[in-house]
């Protein structure tokens, strides 16, 4: 089904350069029909075939080629078709999930801009007028889920609009505003920070996706270094596949995760020889055990982590490790305090960015350093014996 697609977008893409050398060829003929006639001919016919197209070269195919076999043009993926059933994608949705809903909430569309009027019918991706439409030269500052309004460069509207996440620490905190923090609060729930948040994550603490301990200092954009200034630096725009070689310019592996930008051991492990990432790795493991023991003796109530599912932490009153079913369905988790909800949110924050010990290790480490030590004092931990770095 991909190899017919892929050919079916270059055909496509080929039409107008065969038009071109077809009107090359009957140039001639035509001129002389116009002559006799004092008509101008209605359409351009060759003098003879058969013709491929396919022979004709065409500059940007090969763009054409690998964005038709990324993530962004597969129609299938659970981004795009998630909505298949309803036969349509809610107007916040298609912002990122149907190039349509892209233009519509930016004005390329030749309408005011915002989120668009009515739901958005499905079958739409990140198609080329998503990222290289004209209009997005006029598009300067994104406005980020903290409310804070980002000045972006050109090139940049497209993957901040999109990868920016949709909650923040901002939101976190007003909705915890004048809670008691271990007291379970049946009225909450789980605040997702949605899913491919780099260029969020990226921006650190100056963006606040994650939330902020107060008194607490957080990094902000990880500005890596040059040639490394904006996110085709290291992504293929088309392919979205990592360009390795862009590390290998300072490094001296293109393997992200074995990359390690810091001699301090962050995990407590004393180990310096593996990539920043599995200090992240090993950090977060720690925080979600935290997260369920302090579920477990200060919440009174099990839960269950499943990330296939909203709104992914469940009960689990037998502590089997596996979400209680009701009617088929699994029970959302219901015994939420302010402290339990920061420390989760933030864990989300740090997971839901796969390449976070690439875009902002820095952040990603002291969202899980200062969640773990907030737990610690209502579980009767002693934090500095861990021997975590921040």
């Amino acid at each position: 089904m991909r190899s017919k697609l892929v050919a079916l977008v270059a055909l496509v893409c080929l039409l107008p350069a065969v038009a071109v050398w077809l009107g090359h060829e009957g140039m001639a003929q035509d001129q002389d029909i116009a002559e006799e006639t004092d008509e101008a001919p209605i359409f351009l016919m060759p003098q003879s075939g058969p013709f491929s197209p396919e022979t004709i070269a065409v500059p940007q195919s090969a763009a054409i080629t690998a964005w038709a076999r990324s993530g962004h043009a597969d129609a299938s993926a659970l981004a795009f078709s998630y909505w298949n059933a309803s036969g349509a994608i809610p107007s916040a949705c298609a912002v990122c999930h149907a190039g349509t809903g892209f233009r519509a909430f930016h004005g390329l569309d030749g309408e005011t801009p915002g989120l668009p009027p009515a739901p958005v019918p499905i079958g739409s991706v990140v198609d080329c007028q998503t990222c290289h439409n004209p209009g997005l030269a006029a598009v300067t500052q994104i406005v980020l889920p903290s409310g804070r309004s980002h000045p972006i460069d050109p090139g940049e509207a497209s993957c901040t609009t999109c990868h920016q996440g949709r909650a923040s620490g901002v939101s976190i905190a007003s909705t915890l505003e004048g809670r008691e923090e271990d007291t379970p609060d049946e009225a909450l729930t789980f605040i997702n920070p949605h899913y491919a948040t780099a260029a969020a994550t990226r921006l650190g603490g100056y963006g606040q996706i994650g939330y902020h301990y107060p008194d607490k200092d957080y990094s902000g954009r990880f500005l890596h270094a040059r040639p490394v200034a904006s996110c085709a630096s290291c992504h293929d725009p088309h392919s979205l596949s990592v360009a390795e070689e862009t590390c290998l310019t300072c490094h001296q592996t293109g393997n992200a995760g074995e990359i390690r930008i810091a001699r301090v051991s962050f995990d407590g492990s004393g180990d310096l020889r593996k990539g920043i990432a599995g200090d992240i790795a090993a950090n977060s493991r720690r925080l979600l055990s935290m997260i369920e023991e302090y579920a477990r003796t200060v919440g009174q109530a099990n839960l269950v982590y499943d990330g296939a599912r909203h709104p992914y932490f469940f009960a689990d009153d037998n502590g089997d490790g596996i979400a209680d079913q009701t009617e088929g369905r699994p029970v959302p988790y219901k015994s939420w305090t302010p402290r339990l909800l920061k420390a989760a949110y933030n864990w989300k924050v740090v997971g839901s960015d796969v390449g976070i010990h690439v875009h902002n290790p820095p952040y990603a480490l002291e969202l899980l350093h200062d969640s773990m030590e907030d737990l610690a004092g209502p579980l009767r931990l002693d934090f500095n014996a861990l021997n975590l770095g921040r």
